[in-house]
């Protein structure tokens, strides 16, 4: 029964008050589905509710994942009870789609905790490119899906990247863009009108010889946000084959340097701290995931090729 506290809302509204465990959109979905009822009718979402009517939820069995477990090596940061916090290697696809079946993050969460069969999408609530690098966190449960899934919702959840980018900005800024697909080339995003709203803020970290160090915060979860936006204000993200094209040596630059450039195959991209609310007990969480060794090796060598840049006084 709806208390009577709630009289003059929205029912959905008044509805998520009653069923925190579940999201707004989920109940609505359940409302228009008949699996909600209320005084055995399936009212609109939008209706106001005048408090004391009866509410009866039969929830659903999840269908369980199609996907197969799979021994997969996983990074796991943290986990307990609720969520899986884990550091995701380069090369790793989060879900199984055309082309990539098998081998995913997905098969590999499965494996380590079945349960997660039961969730949608095996608990992800988020998601990182095949090969950007870093933490991500995945419920085990369905309130604690529903808790990060309001959380990133209501941009609570703090995600800093670090990324290495071609040029030398003169300072960090916010790109506040919208962002779409391509009107062209439809497997691309692109900064377009009519595109979601989407902002990104970067901080300078590091200036080398011909690029620098940042680390970047989201406000939004876009596709290929972070990869979009740099490339937009002229600073790529090196080794991103989709933005920014294959990486160059620049002028004077050491033979080191240049082939380190030369051979990293990736953006050089990184999930570095993933902050959130804990579903169950509230406590601020706070995680964070050194560079891989290929960025740091390739991080280590345009260093090197700024000292001698230095030293001998800028000329090549």
């Amino acid at each position: 029964m709806l208390p009577q506290e709630l009289a003059g809302q929205r029912l959905d509204a008044a509805l998520a008050r009653v069923f925190a465990e579940y999201s707004r959109s989920q109940l609505s979905q359940w409302l228009r589905e008949g699996v909600l009822t209320v005084d055995g009718g399936q009212p609109k979402p939008k209706t106001t509710v005048r408090g004391g009517e009866e509410v009866c939820l039969a929830v659903p069995e999840a269908p369980e994942s199609a996907s197969r477990a799979e021994a997969i090596e996983l990074d796991v940061v943290y986990a307990d009870t609720a969520i899986i916090v884990v550091n995701k290697p380069a090369g790793l696809v989060v879900h199984p789609a055309a082309g990539h079946p098998s081998g995913t993050l997905v098969n590999a969460l499965l494996h380590y905790a079945p349960e997660l069969a039961a969730l949608p999408r095996a608990g992800i609530v988020h998601r990182l490119d095949r090969d950007t690098t870093g933490l991500m966190v995945i419920a085990r449960t369905p309130a604690a899906r529903t808790s990060l899934v309001r959380q990133l919702q209501q941009r609570s959840v703090h995600r800093e990247y670090r990324a290495l980018i071609r040029g030398l900005p003169i300072s960090g800024g916010t790109i506040d863009q919208p962002i779409g697909r391509h009107p062209v080339d439809r497997k691309r995003m692109a900064v377009v009108g009519g595109g979601r709203p989407s902002v990104t803020h970067y901080r300078l970290l590091k200036r080398l010889r011909a690029h620098t160090l940042v680390a970047v915060r989201l406000d939004t979860g876009r596709t290929h946000q972070i990869r979009v936006h740099m490339a937009q204000v002229g600073h790529p993200v090196v080794g991103d084959p989709t933005y920014g094209g294959r990486p160059r040596p620049v002028r004077g630059m050491t033979e080191p340097a240049a082939q380190a450039l030369a051979a990293f195959r990736r953006q050089a991209l990184h999930a570095a701290v993933l902050g959130l609310l804990h579903p169950v007990t509230g406590a601020e969480c706070r995680f964070e995931a050194p560079l891989p060794a290929d960025f740091q090796a390739l991080l280590e060598a345009l260093e090197r090729d700024a000292v001698v840049m230095e030293t001998s006084g800028g000329r090549p």
